[in-house]
């Protein structure tokens, strides 16, 4: 909203200074920061007297979780509205990949929150079933990315190759369709502990932030070999804003946590981190970084079919932070040490930038 003010004026003054996307970009990190942690307490005080008895703790988990009864969910409406306002008041509006990312964050959020209601309110039983939550997803997802690519720049790029391997055509939006669902349900699956999936998320979001920037330009894109374009660089602005909204959240969402993110949250950033993914050409590079979320949903795979064919568990529990505390870990040790992970995987996927 900003920018089409100082555009309609001529960047007069200071004003200029919206014209470049590295100051809106921190602008917007630094104004969801500041309306989460405003907005935190009374939102957590509301959603406490709303939810009464909070999210449900699975009765098989950790018995250290027992102690989590009462806590509330759909914490992640706190970072989806700290991000929108920020977004929507530094973002260049004529910009097609921020739009269609919103969309997906939206769209998804609004599927979790679903989730999220029929669990506090169980006797209404009014979440979605699991195929028609997929269904959705999968719609939203093939909408935003032909928003993205249309019929035009559908080539598939792979990590350390340059250059494009092979041009999708229009099963490029199928491709991008399945990228977004599955990274989204990755950090669902992921978001088990205090912070677990938060602060992955905001690194996931600072190695994204940098490909974006540098996908959008197109002399950087160029020395570099990766894809270029245009326009994308903006995006900038909406992953510092998940950023600083994810900061906020993390000062309430820190052990012992206030309030949960939910399924509103989980599924709405991992569907925003796959969104920006597809919009740069850098899907395989979001498995790399993204990795933690990948291990967490191959965890839950893996578990699944190997108990249905055989009645033995490969785990503990999954997902995997699970048979970690079931080991004896403590929480705050997994959480700590599965973040270190996240960035170390984060360092990884942003070498493959020049590894071509």
């Amino acid at each position: 909203m900003l920018y089409v003010i100082a555009e309609q004026l001529g960047f007069p003054g200071i004003l200029n200074l919206i014209r470049y996307i590295s100051f809106r970009a921190g602008a917007a990190s630094a104004t969801a920061l500041l309306i989460g942690l405003l907005l935190g307490p009374a939102f957590i005080r509301w959603l406490r007297a709303k939810q009464g008895k909070g999210q449900p703790i699975r009765a098989d988990g950790p018995q250290s979780h027992l102690a989590k009864v009462g806590t509330p969910t759909m914490g992640g409406l706190l970072i989806l509205i700290s991000a929108f306002v920020s977004v929507l008041l530094w973002m260049d509006l004529k910009n097609p990949y921020v739009w269609a990312c919103l969309l997906v964050t939206a769209g998804f959020g609004l599927i979790g929150f679903l989730d999220d209601y029929d669990k506090v309110k169980k006797a209404h039983h009014a979440g979605l079933s699991g195929k028609m939550r997929l269904a959705l997803e999968f719609l939203i997802a093939g909408v935003a990315t032909w928003l993205m690519v249309g019929n035009s720049n559908t080539e598939l790029y792979l990590p350390f190759v340059q250059g494009p391997v092979l041009d999708l055509s229009w099963g490029y939006i199928a491709f991008g369709a399945f990228v977004i669902v599955a990274f989204g349900n990755a950090v669902n699956l992921t978001d088990g502990l205090d912070g677990l999936a938060t602060m992955p998320v905001i690194i996931a979001s600072m190695a994204f932030l940098l490909i974006a920037y540098l996908v959008g330009n197109v002399k950087f894109a160029e020395y570099l070999g990766i894809p270029h374009v245009p326009g994308v660089g903006d995006l900038t602005v909406l992953l510092l804003a998940i950023i600083g909204a994810g900061l906020a959240f993390l000062w309430f969402n820190a052990p012992p946590a206030a309030v949960f993110m939910g399924d509103t949250g989980s599924l709405a950033l991992g569907g925003a981190l796959g969104a920006v993914a597809v919009a740069t050409h850098h899907e395989f590079v979001l498995a790399i970084v993204g990795g933690l979320f990948v291990l967490e949903a191959m965890s839950v795979i893996i578990q699944v079919f190997f108990y249905k064919r055989t009645g033995k568990r490969v785990f503990r529990m999954a997902p995997i932070h699970h048979h970690f505390e079931h080991l004896g870990w403590s929480e705050p040790t997994v959480v700590i040490r599965f973040w270190i992970i996240s960035f170390v995987l984060a360092l990884a996927g942003l070498s493959t930038l020049k590894l071509r």
